[in-house]
């Protein structure tokens, strides 16, 4: 029987604050698709798109990072 791979998903929003949870790929996936307007970050500090994540190989990803994008302006 195949394990399923798991990975450390750190989420921060203006909301909640900060929250670490493991999580699989599909679990990482539809959450980085809740939060379609925040950055997301790889183990190594990469910043990728949502459809690099999904061809990753979730043995190797590492640790990811879904922050809230930052916004310019005055």
């Amino acid at each position: 029987m195949e394990s399923i791979v798991r990975t450390l998903v750190q989420i921060a929003d203006r909301q909640h604050g900060h929250s670490s949870t493991m999580m699989t790929k599909a679990e990482t996936l539809e959450t980085v698709e809740e939060n379609d307007d925040a950055w997301v970050f790889t183990g190594n500090g990469q910043m990728v798109q949502p459809a690099e994540l999904a061809e990753a190989d979730w043995n190797t990803v590492g640790t990811v990072r879904i922050v809230p994008g930052l916004v310019g302006g005055l």
